[in-house]
């Protein structure tokens, strides 16, 4: 690699993990170009040499924030029994504890919108639709006799309920719920949607 072509790498990096710092300390609203351009050393226009624009460069924070939640799940995922209800009761506690440990950057996962018109690249889709394996897993051992497209229909329909339980319990304004209470809540949730889904197959 070229001495330039190093020094740009660098610099986006820099530019990448100088947005981080801003939504993780403001949200998605604390992002400012003119403010990262400081920090990192470079004129204001030259973000622009080195993202297409802010739509990539929150997708590349995102892209960080994934891969640390892939992280946290994957030690759920073995950190314990190999039960699969088990495996997924894990799984959901520790998606509430990322999004409480890192609220702002979780938060911008899903707030951040693309320009009108603009497609989500397809590399960012697939960061996010592999995290669903850590899911698919136990539902597979679960359920062995399901499809592959009826297992993703009841993976999502378990994220979704997880989620919106956590977007609620987290939310600060109307009905925060305190951490400790909100694991156990969403663990009671997970067991009580897999007892469910493994009677009806009884």
């Amino acid at each position: 690699m070229s001495k330039a072509l190093e020094r740009r790498a660098k610099l986006r990096e820099a530019l990448v993990e100088a947005a981080e710092r801003a939504i993780s300390a403001k949200g998605l609203g604390g992002l400012k170009t003119r403010d990262l351009a400081q920090e990192i050393g470079i004129a204001n226009g030259g973000v622009y040499n080195l993202v297409e624009d802010v739509d990539e460069l929150i997708l590349r924070v995102g892209s960080r924030t994934l891969a640390r939640l892939d992280a946290s799940l994957s030690l759920a995922e073995i950190s314990g029994s190999t039960n699969p209800r088990d495996m997924l009761v894990r799984i959901a506690v520790a998606y509430c504890e990322f999004a409480a440990e890192n609220l702002e950057l979780w938060r911008a996962l899903f707030e951040h919108r693309m320009q009108p018109g603009k497609p989500v690249p397809e590399w960012a889709v697939a960061e996010q639709m592999e995290l669903f394996r850590h899911i698919y897993k136990p539902l597979t051992a679960l359920f062995p006799q399901r499809s592959a497209a009826q297992l993703g229909v009841t993976a999502r329909s378990l994220f979704s309920a997880v989620h919106g339980m956590v977007t609620l319990g987290l939310e600060q304004k109307l009905i925060a719920v305190p951490l400790d209470a909100l694991r156990v809540e969403i663990a009671t949730l997970t067991r009580a949607m897999i007892d469910g889904l493994t009677a009806k197959k009884e």
